[in-house]
């Protein structure tokens, strides 16, 4: 589970089939075998790594394996070695919950249309029953809130550190970006369609 809040851009170091090669630095500090760290708000699970050695000008980095699924389902399919990413490890039960609670499971993928710090995006509209004014959603990994629903999309507002420290800050219109709704409304949806579905009991007669 995570929150949406980036902690560090990371660099594409090499991509070699499924396998992606990150440098990074900060979410390396406790990484294990095995971790979860989300890559533009998707789930990876850490494979191998390097703590490398800053003194000697040596950058750390940590690999991952993205599936099919992964990359049909996620703008992964297109970044290239020398791309920059969003990070972020998971939350911890200590933790301050800055963002909502995400849980790293690409929705879609939606395209820029206006870029920040008015930052509109379309999307596809089966995607929108999900999005509500002043509702969260999550764009890269990012956790915004929205300012607007369109007729195919919706709009957020980015402030100039979001900016500052996301690939928000470089992503122009055309750019594709991950997104993540919010999972309790996908719950609601769901027990409501099944109580509709479900046959009412018959009374029984005297």
């Amino acid at each position: 589970m995570f929150t949406g809040i980036v902690e560090e851009l990371g660099t594409v170091v090499s991509i070699d089939g499924g396998r992606i090669r990150i440098g990074a630095s900060t979410v390396l500090e406790d990484v294990e075998l095995g971790a979860s760290i989300a890559v533009n708000g998707c789930c990876l699970t850490v494979v191998e790594w390097d703590d490398g050695d800053p003194a000697a000008g040596r950058p750390g980095w940590w690999e991952c394996e993205a599936t099919e699924e992964t990359f049909s389902r996620t703008n992964l399919d297109s970044i290239q070695p020398g791309d920059r990413v969003n990070l972020e490890r998971p939350v911890r039960l200590s933790d301050r919950l800055g963002g909502h609670l995400v849980q790293g499971h690409v929705d879609g993928v939606g395209e820029i249309v206006v870029p920040i710090p008015d930052l509109q995006v379309r999307c596809d509209p089966g995607l929108l029953r999900y999005v509500v004014e002043k509702g969260s959603i999550t764009v890269d990994g990012v956790s915004l809130t929205v300012v607007d629903v369109l007729s195919d999309g919706f709009t957020v507002a980015v402030i100039p550190h979001t900016g500052a420290i996301t690939t928000l800050g470089v992503k122009g219109p055309g750019a594709r970006v991950n997104l993540e709704v919010d999972v309790t409304a996908k719950y609601v949806e769901r027990l409501l369609s099944w109580k509709v579905e479900s046959p009412q009991p018959v009374a029984a007669s005297s």
